[in-house]
């Protein structure tokens, strides 16, 4: 699987709580680099996956806006969102 990522940095994956394998691709100049992830295990048809990736971003992460706990309406924690798309391969 295939995601999208720019200027960040990534920790560790797990995909349904297992750890799994992960990389960065060529970096393009504009687009950022592809964040390549090797699932832990093979993926049924209609099978869901959860994705967790635990990174730091950083003020050169242009694709990323953050929400301050006063702008959610739990109005208790941050939210961080991206306008960019999942380019699922």
């Amino acid at each position: 699987q295939v995601l999208d990522t720019k200027d960040v940095q990534v920790f560790k994956v797990t995909v349904n709580g297992q750890d799994a394998k992960f990389g960065f691709g060529e970096k393009h100049s504009f687009k950022g680099t592809p964040l390549e992830i090797t699932l832990p295990f093979e993926l049924r048809r209609g099978q869901e996956a959860i994705v967790e990736i635990s990174f730091e971003s950083s003020p050169k992460s242009s694709a990323l806006q953050w929400f301050s706990p006063e702008q959610t309406s739990g109005k208790k924690h941050p939210y961080l969102f991206s306008q960019c798309q999942v380019e699922w391969i």
